[in-house]
Parts: structure tokens; sequence; C-alpha cells
């Protein structure tokens, strides 16, 4: 009883905090999409309730020329700019914390130098419990071109739950098949 608690209480502050960026973004009129482990995390649980592995803080995608705005938008909810080790996020005022942040990567840009292929375009959000996602295909991309052992897991949850199908596998390039394929060897 206890352990779900706690568990409970760290979803209601995930979804308070993803809600809060919501609000601040969409007031003034910024477009962002969440991403990461929580977008993948969502899509799971819309389609296998309980199948889900839930993500200690929040990743989104902006537009570069709107961190500016962003920044400014988000203290209306409690929630301040950091540029901190080569990272954009947002925190709480009241008790910052990295690890409890919302991440801010560009579209258009490459996470690291290594990586092969740019953040995709915003394109048009899905939501799922109110929350505006990434498309499936850019999210299942994105995680593959990372490809991290979370992002791994993330790949495999997606995939148990039947949502990597012919049609986002066929337009993955070869170099994502194959780390797919890698990710499927290991199952």
């Amino acid at each position: 009883m206890l352990v779900n608690t706690f568990f409970e209480k760290r979803v209601n502050q995930l979804f308070d905090l993803a809600r809060r960026v919501d609000e601040a973004l969409s007031a003034a009129g910024i477009d962002y999409r969440v991403i990461g482990g929580l977008a993948a995390y969502l899509y799971v649980e819309d389609r296998e309730p309980d199948a889900g592995r839930l993500t200690k803080d929040i990743d989104i995608v902006v537009r570069r020329e709107d961190l500016a705005r962003i920044a400014d938008a988000v203290r209306a909810v409690g929630l301040e700019y950091r540029h901190t080790a080569g990272i954009d996020m947002l925190v709480e005022e009241e008790a910052p914390s990295a690890r409890r942040a919302v991440h801010m990567i560009f579209t258009g840009e490459r996470v690291r130098p290594e990586y092969s292929s740019p953040v995709p375009p915003l394109g048009e959000p899905r939501f799922l419990q109110g929350i505006r996602l990434i498309a499936l295909e850019s999210l299942v991309r994105m995680k593959l071109t990372s490809f991290r052992l979370k992002d791994q897991v993330h790949i495999q949850d997606l995939d148990r739950a039947g949502l990597i199908g012919e049609e986002v596998e066929s337009a993955l390039p070869p170099e994502l098949k194959a780390r797919l394929a890698q990710v499927r060897a290991h199952e």
C-alpha cells in the first residue's frame, strides 16, 4: 500500500508538471511536443494499460527561436529556465532539480554531434491523457538514434505493445532498421 501511495504521488507530480508546461506554452502560443520516456510511457499505456515504465523527468522538443519566450512564459506557472552542463531545462523555482526537470531539445538539431540525424520536426501532435506528444514514428526514430540502454528498453516496450508495425518500420533508414533488429534479437 505504501509503495502504491509513493508511486501515485510521483505520477501525479509528473502529470501536474506536464500540464503546467502545457498551460504556460499554450498561453504564449508556443508549439512543443513531449518526447522521451513520458511519451513512450503514454503510448504504451494507451495500447496496453499497466505495461508502461514511468520516467522521472519530462523531455520536450521545441524550436530554438522560441527559447526566450519559453523562459518568460513558464514563470507564470512557477518554473524557471536554466542552462546547466550544456542542457536547457525548466526547473521548479521553489525546489530546482535537474533530475525532475523538463529537459528541452531543439527540432532540426542533433542532440549529440555523433547522432546520425537531427531531431525531427514537431509535426502534428498526438494527445494522450491531455498531453501533447510527438508522433509515434518520430519517437521511434529518436529512440533508435539515441540508442542508450533506456532508449532500447523503451523500444522494447513500444514493440511489445504492438506499436512498431510495418508502417513505422518501413519508414526507418537502414541504420535504424538494423538497430531495431538488434533490440528485437535481445528480447
